[in-house]
């Protein structure tokens, strides 16, 4: 349509036209309301013949056959979209401007294409639906592909491991950035373990110095007792200085996956009689005593690991349970076996711990603490023999109750 009628719309003027149509044609306002929109007008008689005409075009014929009524009254006359209406005694026709209307005079459907159209509209939306349906799985697909490994990397980073994602499309500028954070932490992880390391080297000559001379102190023949006994505290007092500098360098090294692991099958049974018969050799004090408790099931049982850091967790452990009771107490190593797993159990009788130490010292950063009255040197063994019960993919449960002993279990997976 080339012009909006609004008011003269087609079906309004032949209404209005109709009720003003008399003998004698048309009101002077109707026809100046013809002439404003610039329609013409005329009534065909049932002859065919035009009996009035308002505005109407030269090229128009004023006489019609039945034939002429049958074409024109479904479209066009002269490129004149008409538009008629049945009245009484003939047939009232009125023509609107060229290029004004658009008529379409094959409006007609067949009844089974009617009949079936809501057929059609309905599998047309259910179609839709499926490939909607298609697109949004595909696409969940794709997403969950590859936010997956991207969640993984994230989880992965907390534990302060580093990451390498190589994921293409939508998503890579996550993933790259994930992998800067990676490289960030790397650098972070490998800054402060080679200033634990410089640090730990730097401390060693002097350590070794001060120990040196405490020794050649104590052996000095003629000591007086008191001079004798402060060289002693010094010399014991840098040996926990040196085990805890060692402890806390290991302790990196676990924590950022800097520390090499020679795995290789090692019979625990033997691994603990072993440190016993060392421990003993090495001279322990009366108040203490050692006792190996083994299973026969676990005897000949061998498990994949790295036998020096077992060792190290097993010492600590034992280390643990004798600076905790300076009374003395009786510290018992078992072995025991399962289908599922081996453990090694390292006990003591001594005065426990108390629901509120072992919660603290199951904090991951517990030597952090600035507290004075809280042991780090036990804290920091701790948390050492937790890294190499990782390391080992193994647990640790700790169980105890004040003046009833504490007893830690470290369960390793059978092969």
């Amino acid at each position: 349509m080339a012009k909006e009628y609004g008011t003269a719309s087609p079906s309004r003027m032949l209404e209005n036209v109709a009720a003003d149509l008399s003998g004698e044609g048309l009101s002077n306002q109707t026809r100046q309301t013809l002439n404003q929109h610039h329609i013409w007008a005329m009534f065909l008689d049932p002859d065919g013949r035009c009996i009035w005409e308002t505005n109407l075009p030269k090229d128009i014929p004023s006489q019609y056959t039945m034939q002429d009524v049958a074409v024109f009254s479904k479209g066009y006359l002269k490129d004149y979209p008409v538009f008629i209406r049945n009245v009484e005694n003939g047939l009232l026709v009125l023509g609107y401007p060229k290029d004004s209307f658009m008529k379409l005079p094959g409006n007609y459907l067949p009844l089974r294409a009617v009949n079936l159209f809501p057929v059609f509209v309905t599998g047309l939306l259910f179609g839709d639906g499926l490939l909607l349906f298609g697109i949004y799985s595909v696409s969940k697909w794709k997403i969950s592909k590859n936010t997956e490994p991207i969640l993984t990397s994230i989880e992965t980073l907390t534990t302060g491991k580093p990451v390498d994602l190589n994921i293409q499309g939508e998503l890579s500028e996550i993933a790259e950035c994930v992998n800067r954070a990676s490289r960030v932490l790397s650098r972070q992880n490998q800054a402060r373990v080679n200033w634990i390391s410089g640090v730990s080297h730097d401390i060693r000559t002097p350590l070794s110095m001060i120990m040196g001379y405490s020794d050649r102190i104590l052996e000095t023949p003629g000591l007086d007792r008191k001079v004798c006994q402060e060289a002693g505290i010094i010399r014991s007092q840098s040996a926990k200085i040196k085990d805890l500098v060692q402890d806390l360098n290991l302790v990196s090294q676990l924590e950022y996956d800097m520390q090499p692991l020679h795995k290789r099958f090692i019979r625990l049974s033997k691994l603990l009689r072993s440190f016993a018969a060392d421990l003993l050799n090495q001279g322990i004090y009366e108040k203490y005593s050692i006792e190996i408790e083994i299973d026969s099931k676990a005897e000949l049982v061998e498990i994949e690991g790295d036998s020096r850091l077992i060792l190290r967790a097993v010492g600590n452990l034992v280390n643990n349970s004798i600076h905790h009771n300076p009374q003395g107490c009786r510290i018992v190593l078992a072995l025991h076996a399962t289908k599922e797993a081996v453990c090694i159990v390292v006990a003591d009788n001594g005065t426990g711990l108390s629901p509120q130490k072992q919660k603290e010292l199951e904090k991951p950063h517990y030597m952090e603490s600035t507290d004075e009255r809280l042991d780090l040197r036990h804290g920091l063994g701790l948390l050492l023999v937790k890294q190499i019960v990782a390391v080992h993919e193994a647990t640790m449960k700790i169980e105890s109750e004040p003046e009833k002993g504490c007893k830690t279990t470290l369960s390793f997976k059978r092969k």
